[in-house]
């Protein structure tokens, strides 16, 4: 391949990746930028192939901070919904904040102190 070539399909992909983050279906984003690069559906397709390494290549780098990410956005979100007087959000927030910790409702259950009243009959 000529270098011009290289950097022209090195674009083409670049700006496909960017377009990926549309919501369109695969197929549909694949025609669209044949049509817009003026290149055939196959090299379409290709450059897809290629953007779809970068897409693997970027998850397999942000996983590990992936966890830590997440619960910084749901911590943020928890105190957003607080503030607001989001009670309900607040709590479907901290019960997936639970979830994450290996929190779960059998655990809740058994830990929760059990409260036991009765009432006796009053003898007169």
């Amino acid at each position: 391949m000529q270098p011009e070539q290289t950097e022209s399909k090195v674009g083409r992909v670049r700006r496909l990746y960017k377009r990926q983050l549309d919501g369109l279906s695969s197929t549909a984003l694949v025609y669209d930028h044949a049509e817009k690069e003026q290149v055939s559906v196959q090299t379409a397709w290709r450059d897809w192939a290629e953007v779809k390494k970068i897409v693997d290549e970027d998850w397999q780098a942000d996983r590990e901070n992936m966890l830590a990410r997440l619960q910084h956005m749901r911590t943020k979100l928890f105190h957003q919904a607080l503030k607001k007087g989001q009670l309900q959000t607040a709590s479907q927030v901290l019960d997936s904040i639970g979830k994450v910790i290996g929190e779960s409702v059998e655990t809740v259950n058994i830990q929760a102190p059990e409260l036991k009243i009765s009432i006796e009959k009053k003898d007169d």
